[in-house]
């Protein structure tokens, strides 16, 4: 899929209508980021951040933002803070990465994983 057009889409989501049961069961996932995933083959990053969640210092922080950044040589590194202001809880490389955006910013709220526009 085109980058603008998925960035144009994703921007449209303001809420879901339904929430998404991770085959962990350690989170739920919305609309929004069904959607990303389904559009851009991005299963792996709700993997990435379900299997972070069993991990102590990260399952107590109740509100996280999930970023994706993605380098021109398709590498990328995942990142979860606290706030936008705090620092680095979690940082994992990932060595080779074919989605669509140069970035991506995810929230994780009391287990609910979505986008920005529907928190």
């Amino acid at each position: 899929m085109d980058p603008e057009i998925l960035k144009q889409s994703l921007n449209q989501f303001t809420g879901t209508e339904n929430y998404y049961r991770h085959w962990t069961g350690l989170i739920v996932f919305t609309d929004g980021v069904k959607y990303l995933a389904d559009k851009a083959g991005a299963y792996w990053l709700i993997d990435l951040i379900a299997s972070w969640q069993v991990r102590s210092k990260v399952k107590k922080c109740p509100f996280q933002i999930w970023e994706l950044k993605v380098n021109e040589d398709r590498t990328a590194v995942a990142t979860m803070r606290e706030d936008s202001d705090q620092p680095e809880v979690v940082r994992q490389e990932i060595p080779y990465t074919d989605f669509p955006l140069e970035k991506i910013k995810l929230y994780l709220v009391d287990g609910v994983l979505m986008l920005p526009s529907e928190y």
